[in-house]
């Protein structure tokens, strides 16, 4: 007869202790920070977007994430440079290129 008992020894975990668990929490709560700032952050470039193009938050939504696929940028920073734009009228030329691209053929 053989013994099952190695299979539940990867199931039982040893205590961790109290500054490890400390620290795993921490590393969890910053990263958690950051997807929330990230979230604000495209949630303040659809606006931008709804405000200047007359979309809906659906079709913005779209065009962003559109545009960061088709640059190979990540969608934060899209979201990051079109919230620039709104406050100083600059943004890069390849992503005001795929703004541009993507908005005509929407319209």
């Amino acid at each position: 007869m053989q013994s099952h008992s190695h299979k539940f020894a990867a199931a039982v975990q040893e205590p961790q202790s109290p500054a490890c668990e400390i620290q795993q929490l921490q590393t969890k709560v910053a990263q958690l920070e950051r997807a929330v700032h990230a979230h604000a952050v495209i949630d303040q470039a659809i606006g931008v977007v709804v405000a200047a193009e007359r979309l809906t938050p659906a079709e913005a939504w779209d065009l962003l994430r559109e545009t960061s696929m088709c640059t190979n940028t990540k969608l934060r920073h899209v979201a990051e440079l079109v919230i620039t734009l709104g406050v100083t009228g600059n943004l890069t030329a390849d992503i005001r290129e795929q703004l541009a691209r993507r908005l005509s053929r929407d319209l």
